[in-house]
């Protein structure tokens, strides 16, 4: 006889009830949806130059296929968190992973590059019902003494959906199943997707927000707007040849943006329910922290999407073998943000997220004079060295960054932060993927390029990642030079949890 579910207030006496073993199977299903969604962001990347061929698709196109997704969800992210808070959480989640999972069958099926954008788009809006709701539901079924368990489940759920995406995608793309090429990197999803929809209904306990706000719908068309104007010019303005309209677009968006600004301040001083809290940008190391999140979404972005072309069509190798190429670089990061936070952290502070920046520049710096000295003649051992420092550099940042952003940040705005932190990190790699237009493709002609032209491309790009890199660690030193107790993660549980997610393609 199936179970109804109960709604839970996060102020409630039955809030992460020990005696309720549901919230086991609830974990295991929200945590899986998860995982879904972070193997889906680094599945897509390994297939990218088996989708140009058998599409056809143009350079801007595959841009768009990743950054479509990284737009919607980020756009998305702040006001599905919102939805949830208002309609329930498992409510949201479970529409959520049936549009992910809805969504993922038309991009499994779609019929060419345009329709595979158009899906990616839906999957990243349906990603940002999902998402916001996992770790909420977390934070509302189970009690304190027991979320630093959990907690440390889903870091290792992130580090396992770091490692699995590559060699996922690569193994897909290799075996042809069905003589399907690509397209089980997406159908795969199905599978997973029914499932756990029908076990969310059975075993997520709905809850909410006891004072949940209302939806800032001009805020987010603003927002929305704003960022699409900047955008889509900056990626699309090479294949049209750069027309006048394009800049002018891009110079519009400076006033919508300023006018999105104007207005949530009045809407906050009006109800109290902005889309963006602007009060937080006072605080100096949060405001700092969303520069870090926001460039270091840039790299990220840029480096991940063009790495992968430099393997396949610069190097020439497999899919198989690029997925493993990536595997250094993975295990690297999981090794370095868990000694991140256990050990270095708490001795030496925001040192060891500057020394983080340096060491990642480091390994680019490294892979770039490596790369332009081997040529296309570079083998898989001469290239682990630098994948293993830019590794190190980014598990020493990923892992602590977010709660040394939010040290400072009052407690009661804490959920506004973390969505905040998270908006700016996808807002990030979304330019960076339309920035690479700049970095990447404007060396390289549409077409079918291979060999020396990609392999110069790319080392150019490398030029842009370590400078952002660099960038990264000037803003570091705005950050507070050790986290206080008070902000370490067992403080959160006032207030809403905080999901950070590892850029790792």
């Amino acid at each position: 006889m199936p179970m109804t579910p109960q709604t839970l207030r996060e102020d409630g006496p039955e809030t992460g009830a020990p005696g309720d073993r549901r919230r086991w199977f609830a974990l295991a299903v929200v945590m899986t949806a998860s995982l879904m969604d972070l193997v889906d962001v680094t599945i897509v990347n390994i297939a990218m130059p088996s989708i140009q061929r058998d599409t056809g698709a143009s350079f801007g196109a595959l841009q768009w296929i990743t950054a479509g997704y990284a737009l919607a969800f980020a756009v998305g992210l702040i006001t599905g968190g919102r939805l949830g808070d208002i309609h329930g959480r498992r409510r949201l989640f479970l529409l959520g992973i049936a549009g992910f999972t809805a969504a993922s069958a038309l991009c499994g099926l779609a019929p060419g590059a345009e329709a595979l954008v158009g899906a990616r788009i839906l999957q990243g809006a349906t990603a940002a019902l999902m998402v916001p709701q996992v770790l909420s539901i977390i934070h509302a079924g189970f009690p304190a003494h027991e979320r630093g368990k959990v907690f440390g489940l889903f870091g290792a759920m992130v580090g396992l959906g770091a490692v699995l995406g590559p060699l996922l995608g690569a193994l897909l793309t290799e075996w042809d199943l069905f003589g399907l090429g690509w397209r089980p990197i997406f159908l795969v999803n199905l599978p997973v997707g029914l499932a756990g929809l029908l076990l969310g209904r059975r075993f997520i306990i709905e809850s909410r927000a006891p004072r949940a706000l209302r939806l800032d719908l001009v805020g987010m068309a603003l927002a929305t707007g704003g960022l699409l104007m900047l955008l889509y010019p900056l990626t699309q303005g090479r294949e049209l040849g750069w027309p006048l309209w394009g800049f002018g677009l891009m110079a519009g968006s400076l006033p919508v943006l300023a006018l999105f600004v104007r207005y949530e301040r009045r809407k906050a001083a009006r109800d109290g329910s902005p889309l963006v809290e602007l009060s937080l940008f006072r605080v100096r190391s949060f405001a700092a922290g969303i520069g870090v999140q926001l460039t270091f979404g840039v790299v990220s972005g840029i480096f991940f999407l063009v790495w992968t072309l430099y393997l396949q069509l610069g190097l020439g190798w497999s899919p198989l073998r690029s997925g493993l190429g990536g595997v250094p670089f993975s295990l690297a990061v999981s090794a370095a943000a868990g000694l991140s936070v256990q050990k270095l952290v708490p001795r030496y502070g925001r040192k060891v997220l500057q020394a983080g920046a340096l060491v990642m520049a480091a390994g680019v710096l490294l892979h770039l004079g490596l790369s332009a000295h081997y040529g296309t003649g570079i083998g898989f051992w001469q290239m682990t060295a630098p994948l293993v420092l830019m590794g190190v550099g980014m598990g020493l940042i990923v892992a602590p960054l977010t709660d040394s952003v939010l040290s400072q940040v009052p407690t009661e705005h804490a959920g506004s932060a973390s969505g905040l932190i998270n908006t700016t990190q996808q807002l990030g790699v979304a330019f960076g993927l339309g920035l690479s237009s700049v970095a990447f493709f404007s060396v390289v002609d549409d077409g079918a390029p291979v060999g020396q032209t990609v392999v110069d491309a790319f080392t150019r790009s490398l030029w842009w990642v370590a400078g952002g890199l660099l960038v990264v660690f000037a803003l570091m030193a705005a950050l507070p030079r050790r986290v206080p107790e008070a902000a370490a993660p067992g403080a959160q549980e006032r207030s809403e949890p905080v999901e950070g997610r590892v850029l790792v393609g």
